[in-house]
């Protein structure tokens, strides 16, 4: 079960990039929103939630509202 799932998050509001570009670390947030950007899910306005987990269990969440 995904960290979505267990949130109770709809799969058309999570954008997964593994099987496009494989494992990018630091990379997949930056990757992730420009394909949200390209493929008109992420627009001026919405609240977005940017979650990553790190080696040695760093993990580190911000919540912003996209202005671009």
């Amino acid at each position: 079960m995904s960290a979505a799932e267990k949130i109770g998050m709809p799969e058309d509001k999570v954008i997964i990039n593994i099987d496009k570009y494989g494992n990018t670390t630091a990379a997949t947030i930056p990757l992730a929103l420009q394909d949200a950007v390209e493929s008109g899910r992420l627009k001026k306005g919405h609240l977005i939630l940017l979650t990553s987990v790190g080696a040695g269990f760093t993990v580190g969440s911000v919540l912003v509202r996209w202005g671009i």
